[in-house]
């Protein structure tokens, strides 16, 4: 079928503000990442509290996606994208005008749910409006480059922002979130409303499903902040797991679940998803610790250390422009596997770090680090949509996004927990630093033997390409 210009011009502009979106989200949570010293100082906030401004967002946002994804599929991919994006919006505004604690932790909960309908919804308007290969492929790439450059961008923006005042990094993602929503409600086409279950809906294992994602991720923050009252983590964690197997037993039974548990049979995506779990919890591990090496044994401000880790963001440019040529050529399933590889060479060239260490001796790592997601994290997303079927691809978009929330949160909580076992006192201790930085290569390491399982299968399975002149050099049409 020939694609005329009117039409290739309005799916590039769909595709970006499908990528605004996502820029929004990976941009908002870096802001606010070097916003939070300056947000405790001038509020005068416990040190419990400020780690809750954050991790609210962590708790929103893992605890929800599931449910986000599914409801994009059962209630509308439309809907739950505006929905989310507009509770976004104005719950940034609350944000922006918090007088103390509670009102910034509440706003953050809230933007994490609301990311949580959001960006599932996003995803699976690319996997429906593309169809399967290099043009949907792609489209998933410049995704996925986008958010991570939003990452990257956002610690350096909100670096210059909290300069000005702490609330602009509030203000400014509602004025981003505005533009788009305006832009999105144009473009963003309308999908025939679905039809209500005339087995209704499965209520039991929604609360199920968001109440287990819930305990999990507040019992994996509560590891990060290493509390006092590890009874409390270890229920919360136990407690997760009791509602898994509630969840299983109701989704078995319901006669339209909420899951259908078969999707886990597909090999492919399974993998896909833990082996995001595994790299993104290195990723962030890795940024973390080295984000403390710069600001507490090196004594930099937060703005000179977003600045040094901005050379990570390279992906940004290369996930929309190397690797669609990479996967074209070896395939999404080698290309995987080479991200691993590059990431194990990354953090392990920073693990001799000194206390003096040059820019130029940490720059090799930092700049492998960076090419190492450009070319892991889009395929992984190829790999988690694939061969499944449209009307559950909002569902693959959340189990994808739960496990990227979920890895995360791990890694961070990783290698917090193992720099405090590491350390002598409480001034910085380069030793355990360096310590710390074992947990992102052992990460990575099994995703690595997780994504060689792939490449076996690879050999045996392969889908069909579509010949090398229907991939284009910019933005799918």
């Amino acid at each position: 079928m020939v694609i005329m210009p009117r039409e290739r011009g309005r799916a590039r502009a769909l595709l970006l503000v499908l990528c605004g979106t996502i820029f929004l989200e990976g941009s908002d949570v870096a802001m606010l990442a070097v916003a939070v010293p300056t947000i405790r100082a001038d509020l005068g906030l416990p040190t419990g509290t400020a780690a809750w401004v954050m991790s609210g967002y962590v708790l929103g946002y893992a605890g929800f996606t599931l449910l986000g994804g599914r409801a994009a599929d059962l209630l509308g991919r439309r809907r739950m994208f505006l929905t989310g994006l507009g509770v976004f919006l104005v719950f940034s505004v609350l944000g922006g005008f918090a007088v103390n604690g509670w009102m910034l932790v509440v706003a953050r909960f809230s933007t994490g749910v609301a990311s949580a309908f959001m960006t599932p919804a996003a995803m699976s308007i690319i996997t429906t409006s593309y169809p399967e290969g290099p043009r949907r492929d792609q489209a998933l790439l410049v995704f996925a480059g986008v958010g991570a450059g939003g990452f990257s961008l956002g610690l350096v923006i909100g670096g210059l922002l909290t300069e000005l005042g702490w609330r602009w990094v509030f203000f400014v993602p509602v004025f981003l979130a505005g533009a788009i929503l305006l832009a999105a409600l144009r473009l963003v086409p309308a999908d025939a409303r679905p039809t209500p279950a005339r087995r209704g809906y499965d209520l039991v294992g929604a609360a199920t499903a968001a109440g287990a994602m819930l305990l999990f991720a507040y019992g994996i923050v509560r590891l990060e902040h290493r509390g006092d009252r590890l009874g409390l983590t270890v229920g919360a964690l136990a407690g997760g797991l009791a509602l898994v197997a509630v969840f299983v037993v109701v989704e078995r039974r319901a006669v339209a679940p909420l899951v259908r548990l078969a999707i886990f049979r597909q090999a492919a995506m399974v993998r896909a998803d833990v082996g995001a779990l595994l790299f993104l919890g290195a990723f962030f591990g890795f940024q973390f610790i080295v984000t403390l090496y710069l600001q507490e044994l090196r004594g930099w401000s937060s703005l000179q250390a977003a600045v040094t880790l901005i050379v990570m963001g390279c992906d940004a440019v290369l996930a929309p422009t190397l690797t669609p040529r990479l996967v074209h050529r070896y395939g999404h399933h080698r290309v995987i596997f080479g991200g691993f590889v590059l990431a194990t060479v990354a953090y392990g060239l920073f693990l001799p770090v000194a206390a003096d260490w040059s820019y130029a001796a940490m720059f090799p790592s930092l700049i492998t680090a960076g090419v190492a997601f450009a070319l892991a994290y889009g395929p992984l997303t190829i790999a988690a949509t694939d061969n499944v079927a449209e009307e559950e691809q909002g569902l693959a978009g959340g189990l994808l996004y739960t496990f990227t929330q979920f890895g995360s949160a791990v890694g961070i909580a990783a290698v917090t927990a193992v720099y405090g076992l590491a350390a002598t006192g409480d001034s910085p201790d380069l030793h355990a630093y360096r310590t710390a930085l074992v947990v992102p290569v052992v990460m990575v390491l099994l995703g690595a033997a997780v994504s060689a399982v792939g490449l076996r299968s690879a050999r045996t399975g392969q889908r069909k390409e579509t010949p090398r002149d229907e991939v284009s050099n910019g933005v799918p049409g």
